[in-house]
């Protein structure tokens, strides 16, 4: 079924689909753009809310303690103290704010230069491919949960936050800067955040480059309307991947290269997750080789605090390899 529009309703307000104003009348309705996107899902949201409101509430209420990090919605606000050792914040709810990290030299926020975060259709739970079609990475099935706590309002969870995930596909490199990818936009993707602070993806494990143990970049916005500017992202950081899981995963075929780069790194040497081993990022994963994968991270924010990483190199897109977040290969990681 085709998705381009094929007779706009015309009003004293000009061409509209569906209630929406068209910008680009002549376009699909997937090329409309983010503002178009946006609009959609406020749509869709606002009347989610009149009928599950009260029910939210409730399910927010019964919220307590557990392996998923949820906790009681009723706990006192916190007040926030700087670690000096870590640059983080702790709160009276006991909660360690997530670390700031680099987001890299390949974050397509804008901040480079790349931006895929303008592009209608980043807001999407399946990053597998890119926007609009096209290439479909290949590697083993992975499902990413992050849980994304606000401490500034003594823990509870940071509902309607929008969360950017990109990382890496099984050869090491990342769509829209590697070579033969540059065109590609996969494994990236938007989510916002639900009553119980909760977004998840569909993708695939990531491989092990050169100077990198295994990882995922999140960047953490207050709302889908801030994704388009990347200095509004209130907390930037990465989830690490077990060494047992990744050993399995990298023995492989389509993982060529990773089981040696993840021989020469640790959670300790690393130059990211080497300041404390990775304590507060290091996903809890559950699954197999055949079946997939399910990452879990839950991310304490401190809105209070100002993130004190998360910049990508300034200046124009950079070179394939090099910069703080590591050597992605121009190919194939090195055997």
């Amino acid at each position: 079924m085709s998705s381009r529009i094929p007779e706009p309703e015309y009003t004293i307000n000009g061409p509209m689909y569906e209630g929406r104003a068209l910008h680009r009348v002549d376009d699909e309705v997937v090329d409309q753009g983010v503002a178009f996107d946006i609009g959609t899902l406020v749509s869709r949201r606002s009347i989610l809310g009149i009928f599950g409101a009260g029910m939210g509430a409730v399910a927010l209420a019964a919220c307590s303690p557990g392996s998923t990090g949820s906790i009681d919605a009723q706990t006192p606000a916190a007040s926030s103290t700087a670690n000096a050792s870590t640059g983080s914040s702790t709160g009276t709810s006991g909660l360690t704010e997530i670390p700031d990290e680099t987001a890299g030299p390949y974050p397509g926020d804008g901040s480079n230069g790349a931006d895929v975060l303008e592009n209608s259709g980043i807001v999407r739970s399946d990053i597998r491919s890119s926007i609009g079609g096209g290439t479909m990475a290949a590697g083993v099935p992975m499902t990413l949960t992050l849980t994304i706590l606000d401490m500034a309002n003594g823990g509870v969870p940071l509902k309607n936050a929008a969360v950017y995930v990109w990382h890496c596909n099984a050869e090491g490199g990342y769509s829209m800067y590697s070579q033969g990818i540059q065109n590609e936009t996969y494994l990236r993707g938007v989510q916002v955040a639900d009553s119980d602070g909760k977004v998840s993806y569909t993708s695939i494990y990531p491989a092990c480059y050169t100077g990198r143990w295994p990882h995922i970049h999140f960047e953490v916005y207050p709302a889908v309307e801030d994704i388009t500017d990347s200095t509004k992202a209130i907390a930037t950081s990465q989830v690490a991947l077990p060494q047992d899981i990744s050993e399995k995963v990298y023995a492989l075929s389509e993982y060529k290269g990773s089981s040696s780069n993840l021989s020469r790194v640790s959670l300790t040497s690393d130059n990211v997750f080497g300041d404390d081993g990775g304590a507060l990022q290091l996903g809890q994963v559950t699954g197999d080789t055949t079946s997939g994968y399910q990452v879990a991270l839950t991310a304490a924010v401190d809105t209070t605090t100002t993130p004190s990483a998360g910049s990508a190199p300034g200046g124009a897109m950079p070179p394939n390899g090099g910069g703080p977040g590591g050597n992605p290969p121009t190919g194939a990681p090195p055997a």
